[in-house]
Formats: C-alpha cells, structure tokens, sequence
C-alpha cells in the first residue's frame, strides 16, 4: 500500500468482513484478534480484485517493507535523513543490512541500491515536472553529493539529461496549448 486511496480501500475490505484494526499503514495491517481462514481468503480475493496482494509468506512481507521504507522516504518525507540507507532500513526492519540486501536481490533481481536510484529518478521527474524547483535545490533535496551526481544517475538511467527532458516537458505543453 503506498498511497491514501490503498490505505482507504484496505480500512473498507476490513469493515466489510468485520474485522477491527489497530494499525493501516504502508504495506502492513494490524487486527484484533483472530482472522478465520474464510475470512482471509475473502480478504485476499477482495484485496485481489482491487489490485491489492495479501502477503503471506516472510520473504514477500519483508520485500514489501523494504520497498515501502524507501518509497516513503524518497517520495513523502521533506526530512533530511540523519542515517545512510543501508543502517535505515537495518534499524528500522531489525535485521543485518547484509541480509536485507540478499533477500532483496534474491526475490527482486536488482538491489536495494538500484531500486533506490530508480525511485530517486522518478522523484527527480516528478520534481522537474513540478518546475517548483531548481536542479540544484532538488539534487538537495534528494541528497545527492552534487548536481553533476544528479545528472549523471539521471542520463544512465533515463538516456536524458534533466534539462532535455524538462525541455521535452515544455514542448509537450505548448503543442498541447496549440491544438
């Protein structure tokens, strides 16, 4: 769950089958009490034909807190981060970095590392696309060492410097305005 809507979507799967919850957040649900089989597997097939996964296994929970951990951090938090990734998600998790990043590769075939960088990049766009902000105030923002940092990760990843793609943005714009 990362947004509002999945939060609000899960409360309601929830209530319908009468099932009282203490905690709703990203990607995790705390109830009260017992949940019966049936109760789950509606649950499940609920959440399925949202777009939602009900999680059962220890791998996928803690791939899905991990991912979430980040995404928060990258996507919804303005706070300039006191510790690196790696002893973020090992202190908030509870487990060895060392772990955490085997487990992550196993199941997900890249790094904890790349997947941080893709969602920076997409943080990047959506900054850009904002036009809020300048390159210098965002590779801030997003604690990259340097705006030539920013630009380099960005171009790997999208084949695009920031400013062609924020042109590519402001072309798009004006042809949309001219028809």
């Amino acid at each position: 769950m990362v947004s509002l809507r999945c939060k609000m979507m899960v409360k309601a799967e929830l209530k319908k089958l009468g099932l009282q919850h203490e905690v709703v957040e990203l990607g995790m649900v705390e109830v009260y009490g017992d949940m019966t089989s049936t109760q789950r597997e509606q649950l499940k097939r609920n959440l399925l034909s949202s777009g939602l996964e009900l999680l059962d296994d220890k791998k996928s929970i803690l791939i899905e807190r991990i991912k979430n951990l980040i995404i928060e951090m990258i996507h919804y938090s303005d706070e300039v981060p006191k510790l690196n990734y790696s002893d973020y998600l090992s202190e908030k998790l509870d487990y060895d970095y060392t772990y955490l990043s085997n487990v992550f590769s196993e199941v997900k075939g890249i790094t904890i590392q790349q997947f941080i960088i893709e969602n920076k990049i997409e943080r990047v766009k959506e900054l850009l696309l904002y036009n809020e902000l300048n390159l210098t105030e965002i590779a801030y923002k997003l604690h990259y060492s340097s705006v030539a940092h920013l630009s380099n990760q960005f171009k790997k990843v999208t084949g695009l410097s920031p400013s062609f793609f924020k042109k590519l943005k402001q072309k798009r714009n004006s042809n949309l305005e001219n028809i």
